[in-house]
């Protein structure tokens, strides 16, 4: 079982999308990225829930170690 995710990039997702639910890729497996697509199966990750009740602009993690999940934090400038 994995304990350390995997660094997707080492830069953020920049998108504009909304409203509704989306799956934020926490293991950073997924081939859907910054979406989860179930490649977290046998990790210890779970995709995160992310739900906008309006369209706008976000900046997810890509380097899976932010500390404000699920959204860049600028971490991936130190790993």
């Amino acid at each position: 079982m994995a304990d350390e995710p995997v660094i997707a990039q080492r830069t953020p997702y920049v998108m504009e999308i909304g409203p509704g639910k989306f799956y934020w890729c926490r293991c950073g497996r997924s081939k859907n990225q910054p979406f989860c697509d179930g490649s977290h199966t046998g990790t210890a990750f779970s995709p995160m829930e992310v739900e906008l009740t309006e369209k706008k602009r976000v900046a997810f993690c890509g380097c899976k170690h932010t500390k404000k999940p699920p959204f860049c934090d600028g971490t991936h400038s130190h790993i």
